[in-house]
């Protein structure tokens, strides 16, 4: 017959059980430590130094990010300043063309008056013949109204009258179409005659004058 045990000795029993569990566990945990030291070939002093590696690495890296950007940056402001400089070009470009387009449309339509008012010219060359010869006087004040007001309308485009007469002759403005001797204490090269009054606008001739040269 069995006899039954205390809670006392049966705790003294289960005591060198437990302590032997628990030392067997201490082995295997220091035995995996171990192993897992040898394995690393690296201590605690290996995983800082490892882990200082990291954080150079880390830097260096920091570092190649930051200088790839300023690289990135650099390149965007140089690209940015070409295209600015290309645009500044093609505005002065189009600003060049649309003034000289503006000065062309100018130049053609004054071009085209300049032809109307010079087939309206020889109607005052008429006029003054007529009051060169009119012998009335009330026809002749009716002339002279009609000359001024062909002038005013010459005057009124910009066009002037060139009449030489007694000036020295200038190709650019007069045509020769006869010479005489020059008279005694007479300078040769002088216009004698003005058959023809000639017409300009600014430098532009219309009409050149012609005229009578000594010689």
């Amino acid at each position: 017959m069995n006899e039954e045990k205390t809670p006392v000795e049966e705790e003294r029993e289960a005591a060198p059980a437990a302590e032997q569990a628990r030392q067997e566990e201490e082995q295997a945990c220091c035995g995996h430590g171990q192993k897992a030291e040898k394995e690393c070939g690296h201590g605690k002093c290996g995983a800082q130094e490892a882990h200082g590696q990291c954080g150079q690495h880390e830097q260096h890296g920091k570092c190649d990010k930051r200088e790839k950007r300023e690289k990135e940056l650099e390149a965007a402001r140089a690209e940015a300043a070409d295209y600015k400089d290309k645009w500044m070009r093609a505005a002065a470009e189009f600003d060049n063309f649309r003034k000289r387009n503006e000065q062309t449309r100018r130049n053609a339509y004054l071009d085209g008056k300049a032809d109307i008012l010079l087939k309206v010219l020889p109607v005052g060359d008429n006029l003054e013949r007529a009051l060169q010869t009119c012998a009335d006087e009330n026809t002749k004040k009716g002339i002279e109204m009609v000359l001024r007001s062909f002038n005013k309308l010459l005057e009124e485009e910009g066009i002037e009258a060139i009449d030489p007469k007694d000036e020295e002759f200038d190709p650019a403005f007069c045509e020769a179409i006869l010479s005489e001797p020059a008279a005694e204490g007479v300078e040769p090269g002088y216009v004698k005659e003005v058959f023809l009054k000639g017409y300009k606008r600014g430098e532009k001739v219309l009409r050149y004058a012609q005229v009578k040269v000594t010689t």
